[in-house]
């Protein structure tokens, strides 16, 4: 089974290397062998063009000059032909052909070839237009590859002869093979350089591909909160410091989760254990002392009241989770709801021990947009937050006030406060940071979650002078 899962791995990772090279470098390399093509093409015609052109001059400028000084009389054309020919200065390099006009070769400074035909089109078509015309391509005595420039000469108005340059192009040719090969080594060097750079490119985004690959199938598989050594400063690296972040994330959930289900476990168990203890000994009791029963029935009552605030946080976080908490707003006074709280709390801190102020602003509050029963949901929890966690100090202290364009509620506590370390964490689900207290960690979190639906803030801080503060803002005015 490893060894298939390798295998496709390593397909997956030629496959990506194959798609690079196809992609990029591919276009490249073609474009390199275009420029290749066209500029090898280039050097042929330069070489090309520029001997046929300096052969086209030469032999306009001979035939000019020999019809002009030389064309005295037809008997005397042989003659001054020969003469010509022998004191011709490149005849190591070009050979001078006078032809006739029947196209059979009178003279020549290669003597072999006199009394032949050349066997090429452009001496016809020199006598017929009067121009001189070119012959590019296999001699058809030698087969060797030839240029023949052939001049018109003419006597009384009337073509007589044709004055015929012939080169051979080996020279040329090897010439233009030097270059095309230079050419194509540099091309074969580009190339090289850009698949050797491609490769290197390539291979320096595989490896870390690989590493998050195998990292997220690790934590795909349960390993949370591992971390990938980042190495990178560009957007690999970004992607491994998200990485990272996600393992550490839902490692974080992950533990969370963990204590949260044991610790619902544990908060489930204890009231249910003294509901049914308590009932049975209702139930066993024969004397029938109505303080017993009382007392019985009390805390019966006290640990049901806590099982549904239990369930109906479960319930609330569950509709927070998956996008189904939703608000009734009306205008609402806020005020009245705040009082009504601390109305059905100051009873139970009262038995417990604990003193309830409330201090209400001079001024009158406005209406405000709101859900009633929502926010007096956020009040109730925070008042049983500050019973739990700071019952220590004896005392709570609750006031309401207007502060510009927002409603300002405040719930403050006398207890040992909140570590400077978890302050930026109690409004996470299931955080419960270092308190013993009682409680799902998540009342907190929907408390948060139903002040923002209300386009408010919900701040939990540390007071001067000991103790924790809850401060509530919610606006005036619909926004």
């Amino acid at each position: 089974m490893g060894d298939t899962k390798r295998e496709r791995r390593a397909l997956r990772i030629r496959g990506l290397r194959q798609r690079w090279i196809l992609n990029t470098v591919m276009p490249v390399l073609l474009l390199i062998l275009v420029a290749v093509v066209l500029l090898s093409a280039g050097i042929s015609n330069y070489y090309y063009g520029n001997v046929q052109s300096g052969l086209e001059r030469r032999a306009q400028t001979a035939a000019e000059s020999f019809n002009s000084y030389f064309m005295t009389s037809y008997s005397e054309f042989y003659q001054r032909a020969a003469s010509y020919t022998e004191n011709f200065e490149d005849k190591d390099q070009i050979e001078l052909q006078f032809i006739s006009a029947s196209g059979q070769i009178l003279v020549s400074t290669y003597g072999l070839t006199a009394g032949t035909s050349p066997g090429t089109d452009e001496i016809q078509r020199a006598l017929n237009s009067g121009n001189i015309e070119t012959f590019r391509g296999k001699d058809p005595q030698t087969a060797g590859d030839i240029l023949a420039v052939s001049a018109p000469l003419s006597f009384n108005g009337s073509a007589v002869g044709v004055m015929r340059f012939v080169t051979a192009m080996h020279a040329v040719n090897r010439q233009i093979l030097i270059s095309i090969l230079f050419v194509i080594l540099i091309a074969i060097a580009c190339m090289s350089m850009v698949l050797f750079a491609s490769l290197l490119f390539i291979n320096d985004v595989v490896e870390p591909v690989t590493v998050v690959s195998e990292a997220a199938k690790r934590i795909s598989a349960g390993g949370y909160g591992i971390q990938i050594e980042n190495r990178y400063t560009d957007e690999l690296g970004e992607l491994v410091d998200n990485i990272n972040d996600m393992s550490q994330k839902i490692s974080q959930g992950e533990k969370m989760q963990t204590e949260f289900i044991s610790s619902v476990s544990h908060e489930l168990r204890t009231p249910l254990t003294a509901i049914n203890g308590w009932g049975e000994t209702i139930l066993a009791d024969t004397t029938e002392d109505p303080v017993q029963m009382r007392r019985g029935l009390r805390i019966i009552l006290k640990e049901s009241r806590r099982l549904t605030t239990m369930v109906e946080e479960l319930l609330e976080f569950s509709k927070m989770q998956d996008g189904r908490m939703t608000l009734q707003i009306e205008q609402m006074d806020l005020q009245a709801e705040l009082e009504d709280a601390i109305f059905t709390y100051r009873e139970l801190f009262r038995q417990d021990g604990l003193e309830l102020s409330y201090e209400a602003g001079e001024e009158d509050l406005p209406p405000i947009p709101g859900d009633p029963e929502r926010l007096k949901q956020v009040f109730c929890n925070v008042l049983d937050n500050a019973a739990k966690h700071g019952g220590t100090g004896k005392r709570v202290e609750v006031s309401v006030s207007g502060e510009g364009d927002m409603v300002v509620v405040r719930v403050r506590d006398h207890g040992p406060g909140i570590p400077e370390q978890e302050l930026p964490l109690v409004k996470q689900k299931f955080y419960k940071g270092s308190s013993k207290a009682r409680g799902s960690g998540i009342g907190l979190a929907v408390c948060d979650e139903i002040v923002k639906l209300h386009n408010g803030s919900f701040e939990i801080g540390n007071a001067e002078g000991g103790g924790c503060v809850v401060t509530i803002r919610l606006p005036v005015a619909a926004v």
